[in-house]
């Protein structure tokens, strides 16, 4: 391997929007994200399946498959 063309690895701070920190290794000595696990709907649970359901409805509805 060369010397001298690989950049530093080192640990790196992320933090979210959120406010949540962890601790990771990258290049960069911090990284900011929009989004992360404790606050991402798919790790709290809070998915929105009632936008889902509705499209279902507008589907079942438009092609007459009836609903039991």
């Amino acid at each position: 391997m060369r010397e001298g063309i690989h950049p530093n690895y080192q640990q790196a701070t992320v933090t979210c929007n959120c406010g949540n920190t962890f601790v990771t290794g990258s290049t960069k000595p911090e990284i900011h994200v929009e989004v992360c696990s404790k606050c991402h709907s798919f790790y709290t649970g809070q998915q929105k399946t009632a936008a889902a359901r509705g499209r279902i409805d507008k589907f079942n509805k438009k092609y007459g498959v009836e609903s039991k």
